[in-house]
């Protein structure tokens, strides 16, 4: 459970896994059915990205999209180094913004979802092994001109291991989920994350609340699932899981859960989408101090690190919370904002959690 949820491996950071077991140690007596997960009522895009977008717009905030920043300038001087210039990439055209004394910049610096693909019913996914585009190419180039700025090579090394597939099903047929209700007693959007612990593949589902999607038509549902040993041959399907197609990955699944004799029905009212994502546990991998860059460099006056592959001192990567602590702690420091960082929870020092918790070990 602790694997499949969280989507750690063997060869993954001993400090990360360390710091989940502190931070989720309170879920441990109900980790079986994944009570203490919150979800939004809709797609984490339409519930929290829409409305931020439309209230900072709202503010005078402009975004710019289909750009990218490749490089930034610095100055040097008493106070420490500035960014003086953003240099960026719109059209093919190389641009520049020259910086004012009261501009700050904050950086994402790396990707889980860079040079992810997607595949079709009738072809897989395919992996691309590229970080020439995007954060991760700029986080290289800042951390070839300065020391403090980490070392991104640590998390992008080794593709095979931060890599998995995704797949999302849109369906047009009642079937699938109607099953599913009656297979795990819960209603779509009440249950967690339902794995397959005999799967080759340690295949997942979740099936969220309906409509999923702002505009969703009505008679439309859709769910998504993942496997974390990719290149493993599957129970059903004779392949590798990143080699196959969209049916494919629905065949595994309908054969785990014994769905047989709706097989048909299934599969020719679905559309399922695998999607490669060579980065997605990058920030997972073995590290040490200094990998990750601090939030505020030391050193640097205008400047800040946010996302996930900053440093944060006991906060766990993976997580909604750990980009807005980083984002709480750039523009707090940058602003001289008289204001706390919102607390982490520590359950390990709760006594009544290590008394329920230490039960359930021993259960």
């Amino acid at each position: 459970m602790w694997c499949t949820t969280f989507a750690f491996q063997p060869w993954h950071s001993a400090v990360e896994l360390k710091r989940y077991l502190h931070r989720f140690f309170q879920e441990l007596p109900r980790i079986h059915n994944l009570g203490g997960v919150r979800r939004t009522p809709y797609n984490q895009y339409d519930s929290i990205v829409r409305p931020l977008v439309h209230w900072l717009e709202a503010r005078g905030v402009r975004f710019v999209t289909g750009a990218r920043v490749s490089d930034l300038d610095f100055r040097y001087g008493p106070a420490g180094k500035s960014v003086e210039t953003v240099h960026y990439v719109e059209a093919g055209i190389q641009r520049a913004i020259a910086l004012r004394d009261e501009d700050l910049v904050l950086v994402t610096n790396g990707s889980m979802t860079a040079a992810s693909s997607l595949g079709s019913m009738s072809s897989p996914a395919r992996l691309i092994d590229d970080t020439r585009g995007g954060s991760w190419a700029l986080w290289e180039t800042l951390a070839g001109k300065h020391t403090g700025f980490g070392h991104p090579e640590v998390f992008t090394r080794s593709i095979d291991e931060s890599k998995w597939l995704s797949f999302t099903v849109t369906l047009s047929d009642p079937t699938f989920f109607t099953l599913m209700e009656t297979f795990t007693g819960n209603v779509a959007g009440t249950g967690g994350l339902v794995t397959f612990t005999d799967s080759s593949w340690l295949m997942s589902v979740v099936l969220a609340h309906q409509p999923h999607f702002l505009g969703q038509p009505d008679g439309t549902q859709v769910f998504w699932g993942y496997g974390l040993f990719i290149d493993q041959t599957g129970d059903f399907v004779k392949k590798k899981m990143s080699d196959c197609t969209g049916e494919e990955l629905l065949v595994e699944l309908l054969g785990h859960l014994g769905f047989e004799a709706q097989k048909d029905a299934i599969l020719n009212a679905a559309n399922c989408i695998p999607c490669m994502m060579p980065f997605i546990t990058s920030q997972f991998m073995p590290r040490s101090a200094g990998d990750r860059p601090a939030v505020r460099p030391a050193g640097t006056t205008n400047l800040a690190f946010i996302g996930q592959f900053c440093e944060i001192t006991d906060d766990v990567v993976f997580t909604v919370e750990y980009s807005v602590r980083s984002a709480q702690i750039a523009v707090y420091s940058l602003l001289g904002l008289d204001k706390s960082v919102s607390p982490l929870y520590k359950g390990q020092f709760d006594a009544s959690v290590l008394l329920a918790s230490a039960r359930t070990l021993v259960s």
